[in-house]
């Protein structure tokens, strides 16, 4: 990408469908990209404008623009260009609801051998069908990652594969579960919802469980929040301070974590629910404190987490 490009997280939504169509330099202030990039992404991968009007330059719709978020967010997670922009074109997005990509039905050849055979055969259109949630399904997000999600990405751990350069199966993988995970938790939490902070120690990179983690828990009403960046134990306990979090996660994949926020907000917020998700040769350092709770499996910690912070409407 060019070295002049904004690599902040997008925020704007596409223009209402009453809205006129955009031109280049308008979609790119949305997206905090340079116009010199969309206009490689329409050269290179056929994302660009599809309006058209006499005597006028080509436009981008609503649904142009909301391709491009697609496009955009995930190369922000480190998929490629190329993959990145075959999943965008996949995307189910549509003109109504707030312009927002919606979940669409599982497929109905859904399975962890399917995912991986589409993910090595190098068919992101194929892995994102395969993975799309489908809407309003009580426990949908829980049971997609327990039986799809995770048993695919074990499958792809112990394969051996020779790629090409920019062709990466398990990130393929996460890629597409990514796009489901946004499509299916698009309408946020009702104002006032209980919040819960997911968190990763510092130095680690933020598992996909995370997200599978805060998408059920959306899912369930609870307004998961995603921690990035470098979180230090005073940044924590001002985070939880700010949004009245009912509870914090902690999720890492290391065997020897740094768990200082743990411990740090364990002693200064002694009240505070905190869990912790790790690798079993891990979990014994998880501190010994009364409101510190170790769980090792996702279905385990999710049901404890609404224990603790679900609606009281909610079972």
């Amino acid at each position: 990408m060019p070295a002049d490009e904004d690599v902040s997280t997008p925020t704007a939504t596409a223009p209402d469908a009453g809205a006129p169509a955009l031109a280049v330099a308008a979609v790119a202030r949305r997206l905090g990209v340079a116009p010199a990039t969309l206009r490689t992404w329409d050269r290179r991968y056929g994302l660009g404008p599809s309006e058209h009007s006499a005597g006028a330059h080509r436009r981008y719709s609503g649904t142009d623009v909301e391709r491009l978020l697609v496009m955009r967010r995930l190369t922000l997670e480190g998929v490629a260009p190329g993959e990145a922009a075959r999943l965008a074109l996949a995307t189910d997005v549509s003109a109504e609801h707030g312009h927002r990509a919606r979940p669409v039905a599982p497929h109905p050849d859904a399975s962890p051998t399917a995912v991986v055979d589409a993910a090595l055969a190098d068919d992101a259109d194929r892995c994102a069908r395969l993975l799309a949630l489908a809407p309003g399904t009580p426990g949908a997000v829980a049971r997609w990652w327990t039986d799809l999600v995770e048993p695919a990405l074990t499958q792809l751990a112990r394969r051996t594969v020779v790629d090409r350069p920019g062709v990466d199966a398990a990130l393929t993988v996460r890629a597409a579960a990514s796009a489901a995970l946004r499509d299916a938790t698009v309408d946020p939490p009702a104002a006032g919802s209980p919040v819960v902070l997911v968190l990763v120690p510092p130095g680690e990179e933020r598992p996909l469980v995370a997200h599978a983690l805060a998408g059920a828990l959306v899912e369930s009403g609870v307004d998961g929040r995603l921690v990035g960046g470098p979180v230090t134990p005073h940044h924590a306990s001002e985070l939880v301070a700010m949004t009245r979090a009912r509870a914090v996660v902690t999720v890492g994949r290391r065997t020897e974590p740094e768990l200082e926020v743990v411990v740090r907000l364990a002693q200064d917020r002694p009240d505070l629910p905190q869990f912790v998700m790790l690798p079993d040769g891990a979990q014994r350092h998880v501190p010994v404190e009364r409101h510190v709770h170790r769980a090792r499996t996702f279905t385990g910690l999710l049901h404890e987490v609404l224990a603790v912070a679900a609606p009281a409407d909610r079972p």
